[in-house]
């Protein structure tokens, strides 16, 4: 239904998402499209990412060469974003732009992390990689395979042969692959 607010999808050359964000975002402003053009979204993921004992931030584009844009369709807003430099065109069937259902909108924001909610936590470890204790105290120098990996605590579990084959919970941080 024309006149309608909804979320449509464009692609960009690759890795031109951020650039296409901008330079459309200019260009709202430039040629008064406020009232038509409302949102320009790059769905990205934040994680926690575990390596070598070392944590960083990491943040992921969780469809590359896409932006999702939240518009009312007409033949200028169309003109405004499909003439901005790195946009290849929108998804649709043929030259029609299709929008977003609610339910693929609402999948999309979910699988995106709100900037208040903590970054999800990826550990690079799974069952059976060997491990040893970095930190200080009474299990330093630890080492065994690797039985449990609890992302959402921080946890992981390993097998350590000087305690008799006993199970050792430990922090993430406290422990590096071999």
């Amino acid at each position: 239904m024309p006149g309608e607010r909804k979320w449509y999808v464009v692609q960009t050359y690759a890795s031109y998402e951020k650039r296409v964000k901008d330079d459309l975002t200019q260009r709202i402003k430039a040629m008064k499209m406020q009232d038509k053009i409302f949102n320009v979204l790059i769905p990205t993921e934040t994680n926690i990412v575990v390596k070598d004992g070392k944590s960083r931030e990491v943040t992921r584009k969780l469809y590359p060469s896409y932006v999702m844009i939240e518009m009312v369709l007409d033949e200028q807003s169309w003109y405004t974003v499909r003439h901005t430099p790195g946009v290849t065109g929108f998804i649709g069937a043929g030259t029609h732009p299709m929008p977003l259902s609610q339910d693929e909108v609402d999948r999309i924001m979910s699988g995106m992390q709100k900037d208040e909610d903590a970054p999800k936590l990826r550990i690079d470890l799974k069952p059976g990689d060997i491990v040893r204790v970095i930190a200080d105290g009474v299990k330093k120098g630890f080492t065994g395979p690797v039985v449990e990996v609890n992302a959402k605590k921080g946890k992981v579990k390993f097998r350590h042969d000087m305690l008799g084959g006993s199970i050792v919970d430990i922090d993430y941080k406290d422990i590096e692959k071999i």
